[in-house]
């Protein structure tokens, strides 16, 4: 191969990866289907585990943990553009839940 194509076969591979990023909004929901679902939503109920919210929803778009002396108190949000479900847990179990996703897309 000639060794002056290379680089232009890596700077047009390059172009394209960012192009297509670009395209997607560098979101991991764009490029591998979100589970910011109404459905998934509604599967979640008082009592789960982090780990059986997290295989229903997959990993939370920012984690925010808080010590309350007398219990832990941790809200994973979830973030698809407007859209957003934040489930609350206290002491590792889900304890409340927020979204703003409706029946109606």
């Amino acid at each position: 191969m000639n060794m002056k194509v290379l680089p232009v076969r890596i700077a047009f591979f390059v172009a394209l990866t960012l192009c297509a990023m670009l395209a997607t909004g560098c979101s991991r929901n764009s490029m591998f289907g979100s589970k910011l679902t109404l459905a998934n939503y509604d599967k979640i109920t008082t009592g789960m585990s982090k780990t059986q919210v997290e295989q229903i929803m997959g990993p939370a778009t920012t984690v925010e943990t808080k010590d309350m002396i007398i219990f832990k108190k941790t809200t994973y949000r979830y973030e698809d553009g407007k859209n957003f479900a934040m489930i609350t847990f206290k002491n590792d179990e889900v304890d409340g839940k927020d979204t703003n996703l409706s029946a109606n897309p």
